[in-house]
């Protein structure tokens, strides 16, 4: 009995020093858990952003951004917004961009503007960049048309007149939140203007016109309603520059003028031809009439209707015509 007691002291001290360094165990996982997430759980916790442990080392096993959905939450409470750490995750797994949305969503407060936290995180998923949004919406922007990123300067158009006449405008928009998702971009609206622009000139009867009323195109165009089925809403249309161009006109005149001269030569070409052709086919029925000339001769004096006096008398009168046709013919210079 006395050996038993020294044997049970032994394993007692064992299971002693193994409870004791699973304990160490243990605090050596808590403190390293601590250490990685203390940090942020303080800041939440004096931040009244209520994000529990818990929710920090699942965000951790989901490999999520602890430290944006936190700071983000931290800076929606601060500013008075009642958003959920899942709904800040959840956005985040969905491949959002959660601060640029909390930002929006705080300016949009601000500026009293109705904006829901689904539609914000459906307009971010759209891949429109909601923050620009709400600051369009607050501080309208200017769009040049066209634009000079494209390449080109001016809007050119044509009056009834035949004058072309170079425009330049610049388009004041407002985003309108309740048509960003599916609505056209900056493109439609430039597309829409610089159309209305073509069309009101052109519908001008003179250029001089368009220069003395310029004003005139903006509330044409601005009463077309060019908005529709856009993200944006447009405030005004001003027409910053027209400047005079080509005769179009003119040149249209001069083009159509040098086709007719064209036709009309090749018309009297053909026509030439055709009397040439008609020379030709008379020559050849002339010496074809001619050469029947000598059988008729011989077929009179075969049937006696000609005599030989009267066959020397056709010689001599047709040598008298030769001779006063060489008479009558002028001389070459080269000749003697």
């Amino acid at each position: 009995m006395w050996q038993m007691e020294p044997m049970l002291l032994q394993l007692s001290q064992q299971v002693i020093v193994g409870i004791l360094i699973v304990l160490a165990i243990i605090i050596l996982v808590f403190a390293l858990i601590m250490l990685k997430f203390a940090r942020l759980w303080l800041q939440a916790y004096f931040s009244r952003a209520d994000v529990r442990l818990s929710e920090l080392i699942g965000m951790w096993l989901r490999k999520v951004d602890m430290r944006t959905i936190v700071l983000s939450k931290i800076t929606a409470v601060q500013a008075g917004l009642k958003l959920t750490t899942n709904d800040l995750e959840s956005h985040y797994l969905a491949g959002g961009r959660v601060p640029n949305v909390v930002r929006a969503l705080i300016a949009a407060d601000r500026a009293n503007i109705d904006l829901s936290f689904k539609t914000a995180t459906a307009i971010d998923l759209a891949g429109r960049d909601i923050l620009d949004a709400i600051q369009t919406s607050v501080n309208p922007k200017v769009i040049d048309c066209p634009d000079p990123k494209k390449g080109k300067e001016t809007i050119d158009a044509v009056a009834q007149d035949g004058i072309q006449l170079k425009a330049k405008a610049r388009v004041t928009v407002r985003t309108n939140i309740k048509r960003l998702v599916g609505g056209a971009t900056e493109e439609t609206i430039i597309a829409r203007v610089g159309e209305g622009i073509v069309t009101t000139i052109g519908s001008s009867v003179t250029y001089k016109n368009v220069l003395e009323n310029p004003d005139k195109i903006s509330k044409a165009v601005l009463e077309k309603g060019l908005d529709a089925g856009t993200a944006f809403e447009i405030l005004s249309i001003d027409i910053a520059d027209v400047d005079v161009g080509e005769n179009v006109g003119a040149q249209l005149q001069a083009a159509q003028a040098e086709a007719d001269m064209r036709r009309a030569k090749a018309e009297a070409e053909k026509r030439r031809a055709m009397a040439v052709a008609r020379e030709q086919e008379m020559r050849a029925l002339v010496v074809e009439n001619e050469a029947k000339v000598p059988l008729a001769i011989s077929e009179a004096f075969r049937s006696g209707n000609l005599g030989i006096m009267d066959y020397y008398r056709l010689r001599n009168i047709g040598a008298d015509t030769q001779m006063r046709e060489s008479i009558a013919k002028p001389k070459k210079p080269d000749q003697t």
